[in-house]
This record gives structure tokens, C-alpha cells and sequence, in this order.
């Protein structure tokens, strides 16, 4: 059996697995905003206060099966809970396409170095996903999804570096962890109210992540964050539902800058100097 017979299944299996990886995020998205423990007590009811069963826990299936309501008192369930497993699911699966260590023939230490580097990026879409729902909810980045994301880059990534012998990564993730820091603090420092110190904080591992993968990844993922929070910016602005004094969490715009920055930051990089004439 060869390595590339194992893409697609490593796709599908973290697939189904980010099913159930987007249910423990429903349990982060509601509980660490609210400083509760994500591990007890047992999901509930928050109507009723009845213990889930846990056939009525399976990621999308249970929410189907039970049309939308609890099995106890018939309260409605919010529609967020399926959506964030589904999206989780397709997301992650997203980033093992892109990062999938099973394409081509690697040696060892590059097929070890890539398997690292795709869970280092799992990680990332994951926390991606709850600090998004959870900024968007209560405008807030909370430091104990962000701070563990410094711990668990450089670990990750510095491991991956070091058995692939990509040195000059490792120079780039630490360069673009300090300069996006840099950046988004003085942007906070000169402008309090539109940038708070979550999002430095943020930026500081999107940086790290970026600068692993390149400048390129690393330039476009800061100018698409501006892009899309300027957009949308305006869009709120001229359908009424914000004012220009209005505070837009921009936390959900850098992870989602960050990520075209990822998945497709050196093309749209080198596209852009061939349109103006640089390449």
C-alpha cells in the first residue's frame, strides 16, 4: 500500500472526526465565555436542566432525529449546534486536503515533519472556529483559547521544523509572531476603541502560524483581514445595522484573513505583483 492510498481516507476520517470535534466547541463557544468548566458537569437541557443522553449526542444526527427539541420538556435547540458541527467538520477536513502528509512520496523525517504540521494547523482551524462564534457572541477573545495557541505553535511547529531541517521557517514563524504582535499593539496603542488587546494577543499566533509557511502567507493574511472587516464594515454601515462609532469585533476578520493567507496566500500574492508588473 502506498502513502498517496491513504489521502483520501485521512481526509474522510478527520472529517467525521471534526463532527465531533464541533461538538466539544459548542461546549467551549457557550461555557469559557461564561468562565465554566468545559469538562463538568454534563451537557444539559438549558431549559429543563436534563442531562443529555448520549444517544442524543451524536454531532448533526441527534439534532435531526429530535427535530430541533429537546427529548425532556420539547425546548427548541438552536440550529448553532449542528451548524458549528457541520462547518467544524468541513473546515478541518479542508485543512487536511491542504495539508495532507500522504501526497507524493515523502522520506520519513519529511512525512513525520508533515504530519505534524497538519495537526498544528487541525488546531488552529479549531480554536479558528470557537474564538469566531465566541467574539462574535460577547466581542471578546478569551486569553485561555489564545494563550494555550503560543504554547502549542511553537511546540508543533518548532518540532516540525527542526526533523524537516526547515530552519528558515522556524526564523519566519518567530519574525511574523513578534511583527504581527508589534503591529496590532500599535494599532491598539493609537486607537483603543477600535482594536482591543485580545486581538493583539491573536495576532501574535496568526503570525506564528503565517511566518511558518512563508512571507508571502504571511503579508497577504494581515491585508485580507483589513479587507474583509473594512467590507463588511461598510455593508453593516449602509444596511443600518451598525454606525460608524459602532464597535464590529475584528477578532472573526484576522482568523478569517489569516486563513486565506493559508490556504491561498501565495498565489493571490504572486497574482497580485504579475497584475502591477513585479513578478
Amino acid at each position: 500500500m502506498s502513502l498517496a492510498s491513504l489521502a483520501g481516507p485521512a481526509v474522510v476520517i478527520v472529517g467525521v472526526l471534526g463532527a465531533a470535534i464541533g461538538s466539544f466547541l459548542n461546549v467551549v463557544i457557550y461555557r469559557v465565555p461564561r468562565d465554566l468548566s468545559v469538562v463538568s458537569p454534563p451537557s444539559a437541557c438549558p431549559n429543563c436542566e436534563a442531562p443529555i443522553r448520549r444517544r442524543d449526542n451524536v454531532p448533526m444526527l441527534s439534532w435531526l432525529v429530535l427535530r430541533g427539541r429537546c427529548r425532556d420538556c420539547a425546548a427548541p435547540i438552536s440550529a448553532r449546534y449542528p451548524a458549528v458541527e457541520a462547518l467544524t467538520a468541513v473546515l478541518l477536513a479542508s485543512v487536511a486536503i491542504a495539508f495532507n502528509p500522504f501526497v507524493g512520496e515523502p522520506s520519513v523525517s519529511r512525512l513525520v515533519a508533515s504530519v505534524i504540521t497538519a495537526v498544528a494547523f487541525l488546531y488552529l482551524m479549531a480554536i479558528s472556529v470557537a474564538l469566531t462564534a465566541i467574539d462574535l457572541d460577547v466581542h471578546r477573545l478569551p486569553n485561555a483559547i489564545v494563550l494555550p495557541g503560543y504554547a502549542v505553535g511553537v511546540v508543533l511547529l518548532g518540532v516540525a521544523g527542526l526533523v524537516s531541517g526547515d530552519f528558515d521557517a522556524l526564523v519566519r514563524a518567530g519574525v511574523g509572531a513578534a511583527i504581527f504582535f508589534a503591529f496590532y499593539f500599535l494599532l491598539a496603542f493609537a486607537y483603543p476603541g477600535g482594536m482591543g488587546f485580545g486581538d493583539v494577543k491573536l495576532a501574535g499566533v496568526l503570525g506564528l502560524f503565517l511566518g511558518f509557511l512563508g512571507w508571502q502567507n504571511l503579508v497577504v493574511g494581515v491585508a485580507a483581514a483589513f479587507i474583509l472587516g473594512g467590507v463588511v464594515g461598510i455593508v453593516l454601515i449602509l444596511i443600518g445595522k451598525a454606525s460608524r462609532k459602532s464597535g464590529i469585533p475584528f477578532g472573526p476578520w484576522m482568523l478569517s484573513g489569516a486563513w486565506i493567507g493559508i490556504f491561498v496566500g501565495r498565489p493571490i500574492y504572486d497574482g497580485y505583483l504579475s497584475l502591477v508588473g513585479l513578478n
